[in-house]
């Protein structure tokens, strides 16, 4: 009787345990844990299908720092290091290239070179990507409301959104009221501190931990074969579409919607670095050929991740709500003294540049990155702090 009271002794105390430690563990989470857009210390390597992507590397590695971003660890320089963070959709996250291949990977390589560094008058030059498939204005505000609070020191933010507010309002039908909508948590961050948190196995904060700690420490690797597959779907459901639609829509609501929220960002932006640079987004704005038609997917009015998609709008139509988007970003920067560059001169509509209607090949990521470098080295670096870093000091 004495061993049975002594066992349940010790599964009482041990579940008194748990049940203090989980709590602990949300307490922490809610306490201390950040928001990330890139799961800290994740290791992808995806495998583009050939079939699909023929241009493309057989590999791309995404391989992700402490920090939650696609780069190199920050360097421990002895010497001042020239931070910089790019933030956008898909276009900036290049899933499909190559680490040092995309173009903020080759952004990098560029500025490591001797005489960029000694131009920016640092040690060494440091390149976190935070761009994630999605992204819109309205959650680019909302991701770095979330996640610029984390850096103490920002040289320079480089954004580039407004493609996906096309892609958002053509996917709704171009309605006439368009407003912001409600944007689930794990919609754009893979770590934070929301959970929620349960008492299922899989949903406790103590699981949660244990999937951190295991991925930052051990960093294993996920693989995955024949990535985009789906591409060649979409790309079949647009070639067959049942209705081509020819006629552009009323653009006022999607463009009312994109300059509230990417003066909200950019005002964000502004406040944690001492440079902000906009990129306005390149499309492939053609089809003449075949060949061309055969690799664009987007302007869907519906989803064709998820469903089966029978109308869609022209090419021109995309490429005219994409011009409206660009230059609505351009008045605004010009306005907010914010400082432009306009990718559309430096990559021409080819298959050489574009593997579809917005994503680079290695060819076009490797010109952005170098248009993108020429722009930063070109302008010395401000000796202004950050407003939110004069506040700071004033306030002490």
């Amino acid at each position: 009787m004495n061993g049975v009271l002594r066992i349940l002794e010790v599964a009482v105390a041990l579940s008194i345990f748990a049940v203090v430690a989980e709590y602990a563990v949300r307490w922490w989470f809610r306490r201390f844990g950040g928001y990330y857009v890139w799961f800290p210390g994740l290791r992808l390597h995806l495998h583009p299908d050939p079939a699909v992507f023929p241009h493309l590397e057989r590999l791309a590695r995404i391989e992700v720092n402490a920090d939650g971003e696609r780069g190199s660890a920050v360097p421990q320089s002895a010497g001042p290091v020239y931070r910089i963070l790019v933030a956008g959709g898909s276009p900036v996250e290049c899933a499909l290239l190559d680490q040092p291949t995309s173009w903020p990977g080759a952004l990098q390589g560029i500025l490591a070179a001797p005489h960029h560094l000694r131009t920016l008058g640092v040690s060494a030059a440091h390149v976190g990507n935070i761009g994630f498939s999605g992204v819109t204005s309205q959650a680019l505000n909302l991701i770095f409301e979330r996640v610029l609070g984390r850096y103490r020191e920002l040289d320079l933010i480089v954004i580039m959104v407004g493609g996906n507010d096309v892609f958002e309002f053509i996917a709704a039908g171009a309605p006439t009221s368009f407003s912001p909508r409600v944007i689930p948590t794990s919609e754009f961050f893979s770590a934070h501190p929301e959970g929620p948190f349960t008492w299922a196995p899989r949903r406790l904060a103590l699981t949660a931990l244990v999937r951190r700690v295991r991925q930052r420490w051990f960093r294993p690797v996920k693989s995955h074969r024949d990535s985009g597959k789906w591409v060649e779907r979409a790309r079949a459901m647009r070639a067959h579409a049942k209705e081509t639609r020819r006629d552009m829509p009323d653009p006022t609501p999607m463009l009312s919607l994109f300059e509230r929220e990417f003066r909200e960002l950019l005002a964000r932006a502004k406040s944690r670095a001492h440079r902000v640079l906009v990129l306005r987004q390149p499309w492939f704005g053609k089809d003449e050929t075949p060949e061309d038609r055969a690799v664009i997917w987007h302007g869907a009015v519906g989803d064709p991740h998820q469903h089966e998609v029978s109308t869609y709008y022209s090419v021109e139509v995309l490429s005219r709500l994409m011009a409206h988007v660009s230059a609505r970003a351009a008045a605004v920067a010009d306005e907010l003294g914010v400082e432009q560059l306009d990718l559309m001169p430096v990559l021409g509509p080819s298959l050489e540049t574009f593997y579809d209607f917005v994503h680079y090949t290695p060819a076009g990521a490797a010109a952005v990155a170098e248009a993108v470098a020429s722009a930063i080295v070109r302008r010395p670096a401000s000796a202004e702090p950050p407003a939110s870093r004069m506040a700071s000091v004033e306030g002490r």
